[in-house]
């Protein structure tokens, strides 16, 4: 892997080249939570022209770059998205109340929509990430196994991860993985994108056959389709990943 820096929009934009074997032709994406540039090349000789064909791309990559949006901090006060609903995020005195240190939860008796996390201030961001990656996973494995059931699959390994480029995949060994921020999405954009992934475990395509599969599982493909394509981006300012170096 090369860096390299590039000029945009009277900016100086760091840019990744990286080869790889499998890549039949140049690749260049814009990281939507760090705004990291990556140039992939087919091989590490060509990774000298690999800058020359981000030149060609600097419009592109201008308009994403303006598309990367500050990031939401996770912090008393802040307003945190859960199933497609915005709650506040509140504190709580674990001493008085009897709760467990570092517990997170949603209350349920507050005048708005609430989540409440005990413990010291420093510690709220780890444990409300944490909290939402446990829920994803307790979410999506349901959906897994329920739609599994309705089509007579059994995936060999489930996964949850924190991705940027898809959310969710199937492989050809039946392995499923999805990003866990989808636990942040309305439940009926969790539900189609976990039943997209499982009738790829009966249909490794996208044939008219594959989302008439689809459809048997979730009713509402198109809505969860616009909402992703809209709203996904915003999924990315909570908790971004860490600029590779």
């Amino acid at each position: 892997m090369r860096r390299a820096l590039l000029k945009i929009d009277g900016r100086t934009v760091e840019v990744s080249l990286r080869a790889n074997p499998r890549a039949r032709r140049y690749i260049v994406k814009v990281d939507p939570t760090t705004g990291e540039v990556v140039v992939t090349a087919p091989n590490s000789r060509s990774l000298a022209d690999a800058l020359d064909f981000a030149k060609k791309e600097k419009a592109w990559i201008a308009g994403m770059l303006a598309n990367v949006l500050a990031p939401i901090e996770i912090n008393l006060g802040a307003p945190i998205l859960y199933r497609g609903v915005l709650h506040v995020l509140l504190g709580a005195d674990a001493s008085e109340s009897g709760i467990c240190r570092g517990a997170v939860w949603i209350d349920d008796a507050a005048p708005v929509p609430t989540i409440r996390v005990a413990g010291r201030a420093e510690h709220i961001p780890r444990r409300v990430c944490d909290w939402l990656k446990a829920e994803a996973r307790k979410h999506i494995g349901e959906r897994v196994a329920e739609f599994s059931r309705g089509l007579d699959v059994r995936p060999k390994r489930v996964t949850i991860r924190d991705t940027t480029s898809r959310w969710g995949a199937c492989s050809s060994l039946n392995y499923l993985s999805f990003s866990w921020r989808l636990v942040m999405a309305p439940a009926h954009v969790l539900d189609y994108v976990v039943a997209h992934e499982v009738a790829h475990l009966r249909e490794l395509n996208h044939e008219p056959s594959f989302w008439r599969l689809v459809e048997t599982l979730v009713p509402h493909v198109k809505k969860s389709q616009v909402w992703l394509d809209e709203h996904g981006t915003t999924l990315y300012r909570y908790a971004p990943r860490a600029r590779k170096h």
